[in-house]
């Protein structure tokens, strides 16, 4: 019983809601940062991975090598921007030590380079990025003229 002139306390009333507020504050919401950055770092390499295929396809069924730089570069674009990747990306060729890549036997390695910005505010101006890359090979063909 209580007394006549005390009160009652309030006691821990009203709490659980407060804690399950901060809780949710600083658990969920990194957590789901988290899992943003891991889908955009996903999404990037689907599209170099993309990208490093097309531009490979692109070069082989050029003409020549400058056709084909030309061609692989517009192709690794477009892989790029059909994933939502805006970022630019740097795409290199590699034929293995033949003078044309289009000869013969070669077989040309493409490699794309490009960086997700994951999401996050900037920071003085600099966001958090992840550099993704990725390589392709493709032969030229087997019964084309090799030329020295």
């Amino acid at each position: 019983m209580i007394a006549r002139g005390e009160r009652r306390g309030r006691g821990d009333r009203g709490s659980a809601v407060i804690e399950l507020t901060w809780l949710v504050i600083l658990l969920l919401v990194p957590l789901i940062w988290f899992l943003l950055s891991v889908f955009e770092v996903q999404r990037g390499a689907f599209a170099v991975e993309s990208a490093a295929r097309s531009s490979a396809r692109a070069y082989v069924l050029a003409a020549d090598d400058a056709a084909g730089a030309e061609a692989g570069r517009a192709a690794a674009v477009r892989a790029l921007a059909d994933q939502g990747v805006e970022n630019s990306a740097d795409v290199a060729f590699d034929c293995g030590g033949y003078a044309d890549c289009h000869s013969g036997t070669a077989v040309v390695t493409v490699v794309v380079e490009s960086r997700v910005d994951l999401p996050f505010p900037d920071v003085f101006g600099v966001g958090p990025t992840f550099a993704v890359a990725a390589t392709h090979a493709v032969p030229v063909g087997r019964y084309q003229e090799v030329t020295p």
